[in-house]
């Protein structure tokens, strides 16, 4: 029997439609057909954590690969068609991005191939923190408006980078389509629209080439499996230039979603000064229903100490003692937690963004080494002009927020004495002094807060809120409320009256009259417009170089999940190659064929594309001793690259052997030494020459196991980690296996046949210890053995000279 061990088992309640192994820990990812994602542990197949769908990411998951280090988890949704990173420590979402078609496949690939030139960039990599001061982490109690980050994200955010070498997130859509993005952040290409619907895809680690499984509709209607080969060497020979123009890009990336995260901090922070405002000064605004107007009102309650009727009335029944204290405190603490924001958030977010992107531009401006991957400076230079004009929209902001907090203050404080007059109630005498400066600034806020602006009145339908600050958070693309007033600086006016200053440059707009976030979109459109010129050209230079058509599709097959079926792609990082593993169950249906193609286009493979005959001779020993041998014929149901030299597959034997089910290992490394060459026909399918495919025999070995009361289908491997898990063909039943280690019940019956010869010899150890349960090699049986009689021989010396 083979050294396969059950290490769990479990029925599942829903469909499993993807799975995948992680590179480097012992646990297992599943995709369900309600849209959950299920991380699963090898022991005991124990479950770690649960994703539940979101209408805000989607419901219908049709990819899913790990990031080479095994800390992220990236998935794709139909549905919603996008692509969505996971953290796998804690099951929460860190970014998400739109794609234009419904990702079909995945392949998160990490380059392994050394450059000189790349060992100075890796040690130069934390430059930045040399001159740059570390972010701050944001708050934790907030919830965005699209429900995605319920939690403290920052740190997180900021990790999304991973390790210094370069790693790739490929992704294939139904319609063709495929991108490569750089760290899973970045889009580094898009590549034209290949022909027909991508099935799988894997990028060599030395990033020559990009292979692709397609199925293509033919001129008479027939859908072919095809196979597809992208040359993408302009990626390999810039290897150091595309490292570090995408690690910087993706330092661009996660920057800007750290600015987004702010911005939506300080939008909550402002939410509830909003809803204090118009629960109170802004309703009392409204329900004011005497001829003069409210400001009129309150200037005669400043100058003359009284007040109408009407608004003693207001006071003392809407806004209460009481009421007006806590607003003043409440408005005090947001205003401060949005300025904290600003300054320590927004301001060193922007000079890390400014940092990042000119560097972007000094690369740039080596165009020996940049211009050919598509960094352009101006559109460089664009994006710094936009971030510099984020600042100065947060600067401005500051100001309004330094300027609001002095008049709420004066004018909360004159009123809170007020309405103490009024209550007849004593006023504390460090409140009863008012300078000159404070009416003024009472004054100031009535002037500008409660006149009725005709304009405002028929746009919103009320009077303006009383509150300026909020106008700069508003997601809107139209103008400012209440613009600050810029009468009288001396700055503008001499820019005004400069001729070359006016048009410099070397100086950023300000945007006067647009808010906050509508400076942040524009900044956002100009980046994202600069960090895709370089995907245009990169997409642009790859080049098919090879296509051949595999088979014919059969229309009345079984729909089965689409990231199940074959042919299923390897890389061959040492021997540089492609591998193709596929079968033809309408043309040989005892047959497996393996395909192989160098990552270099140009390269020749020997014996490149070879067949496996599925016979297998098993051994074995009838009643009366006599022995004899058996000859079983299987089909292959799933197939999977173990490592370079093995593959994991299904087997399922023919109905006259009660079409039991097996799970092997099958070594290529024998089989692949085949002297004879198969000539592909050019334009012929591989499936009409395929009887002059070198053919070789299965060499099973002990590497099998048979697969009792499970109807198995599917195999998912991770040979690094020596795993493999079986589903069964309900997609519901599921066994997860230790490749390596011999199984429990075959070590038990083993240990007790070699305990029986030795009965003597366990009498004699029994007294020293309990007997090992494992099965020991015949060297160290006789080692025992040896010690044994030894110390046997040594105490029946002692007791004679006693």
């Amino acid at each position: 029997m083979p050294a396969f061990r059950q290490v769990g088992e479990k029925q599942l309640p829903n469909p499993v439609k993807c799975m995948a192994w992680s590179p480097k820990r012992d646990l297992i990812a599943l995709a369900n057909t309600t849209g959950e994602l299920l991380l699963h542990r090898l022991a005991s197949f124990q479950r770690v954590w649960s994703l539940a769908p979101s209408e805000y990411t989607g419901k219908e998951i049709t990819a899913l690969t790990w990031r080479p280090d095994g800390k992220i988890l990236a998935f794709s949704l139909g549905d919603t068609k996008q692509v969505v990173l996971c953290d796998v420590e804690k099951a929460e979402i860190l970014h998400m991005f739109p794609m234009q078609s419904s990702v079909t496949c995945m392949n998160w690939m990490e380059v392994v191939e050394e450059n000189s030139s790349l060992g100075s960039f890796y040690n130069s990599e934390d430059e930045s923190k040399l001159f740059l001061p570390e972010l701050p982490t944001l708050p934790k109690s907030y919830n965005t408006t699209s429900k995605i980050f319920s939690e403290e994200k920052s740190d997180e955010i900021l990790n999304l980078l991973g390790e210094v070498r370069l790693n790739i997130l490929v992704l294939g859509g139904d319609a063709g389509c495929v991108e490569l993005y750089a760290y899973g952040m970045y889009k580094i290409a898009s590549l034209g629209e290949v022909s027909g619907s991508c099935r799988s895809l894997s990028l060599s680690s030395d990033l020559k080439s990009l292979s692709l499984i397609t199925e293509v509709q033919s001129a008479d209607g027939v859908s072919e499996i095809c196979y597809v080969q992208l040359d993408t060497s302009l990626l390999s020979d810039c290897l150091p230039e595309v490292t570090k123009m995408a690690r910087k890009f993706t330092h661009i990336s996660t920057l800007l979603q750290y600015l987004h995260l702010s911005l939506t901090c300080m939008c909550e922070a402002w939410e509830e000064i909003l809803m204090q405002m118009d629960l109170r000064l802004t309703k009392f605004v409204q329900e004011k229903n005497t001829s003069t107007q409210v400001q009129d009102e309150f200037l005669d309650l400043l100058l003359w100490g009284q007040s109408s009727p009407e608004l003693q009335a207001l006071l003392m029944n809407q806004l209460t003692v009481k009421g007006l204290k806590k607003l003043g405190q409440s408005i005090e603490s947001s205003y401060s937690s949005i300025q904290k924001l600003v300054i320590s958030h927004l301001q060193s977010g922007s000079e890390a963004l400014l940092y990042q992107l000119s560097e972007v531009r000094g690369m740039s401006l080596w165009k020996q080494k940049f211009e050919r991957l598509g960094l352009d400076s101006d559109a460089i230079d664009g994006a710094i002009t936009a971030v510099g004009s984020f600042s100065l929209k947060a600067n401005e902001l500051l100001q309004v927020i330094d300027k609001s907090t002095k008049n709420f203050k004066a004018f909360f404080r004159w009123l809170y004495v007020a309405m103490l007059r009024m209550c007849d109630e004593h006023v504390p005498p460090e409140l009863n002094k008012m300078t000159q400066k404070d009416i003024a600034f009472v004054a100031d806020f009535l002037s500008e807060h409660f006149s009725e602006n005709e304009e405002l009145f028929d746009r919103k339908g009320k009077y303006f809120n009383v509150e300026r600050v909020g106008q700069y958070l508003k997601d809107e693309d139209e103008d400012l409320v209440s613009p600050p007033n810029t009468k009288g600086n001396q700055w503008l006016k001499f820019l005004q009256e400069s001729t070359y200053l006016k048009v410099s440059p070397l100086l950023f707009p300000s945007y006067p009259q647009k808010s906050l976030h509508f400076v942040k979109r524009m900044m956002e459109n100009v980046i994202e417009r600069c960090l895709q010129k370089p995907a245009e050209v990169i997409g642009r230079s790859v080049k098919q170089a090879v296509f051949l058509p595999l088979y014919a599709v059969s229309d009345n097959s079984e729909k089965i999940p689409h990231l199940f079926e074959l042919p299923s792609l390897w890389n061959d990082k040492k021997g540089k190659m492609h591998c193709v593993v596929f079968c033809m169950p309408e043309i040989s249906p005892s047959k497996l064929y393996l395909l192989r193609k160098g990552t270099d286009p140009n390269r020749h493979i020997p014996n490149s594309f070879m067949s496996f005959d599925l016979s297998h001779y098993l051994d074995s020993t009838d009643d009366d001793g006599v022995a004899a041998q058996s000859r079983y014929v299987y089909s292959c149901l799933d197939a999977r690259f173990y490592d370079d030299e093995m593959l994991t597959v299904v087997l399922q034997g023919s109905e006259d052997q009660n079409s039991r089910r097996l799970l092997a290992q099958v070594s290529l490394a024998s089989s692949l030494s085949c002297d004879s060459e198969f000539n592909w026909e050019p334009g012929v399918r591989l499936d009409q020459q395929c009887s002059t495919i070198p053919c070789q025999g299965l060499m099973l070995g002990n590497q099998w196991r048979e697969l009792e009361n499970m109807k198995a289908q599917f195999v998912a491997v991770n040979g690094i980690r020596k795993v493999a898990c079986v589903l069964s063909a309900n997609l519901r039943h599921i066994r997860v296996f230790e490749m390596d280690v011999e199984d429990e019940e075959d070590e038990g019956a083993e240990s007790q046949n070699a305990s029986a010869d030795q009965d003597g010899l366990e009498t004699s150890m029994s007294g020293q210890g309990p007997v090992e349960e494992s099965l020991e090699s015949e060297g160290e049986s006789r080692e025992q053995e040896g010690d044994a009689f030894q110390k046997s021989e040594e105490l029946l010396q002692s007791q004679e000279a006693l």
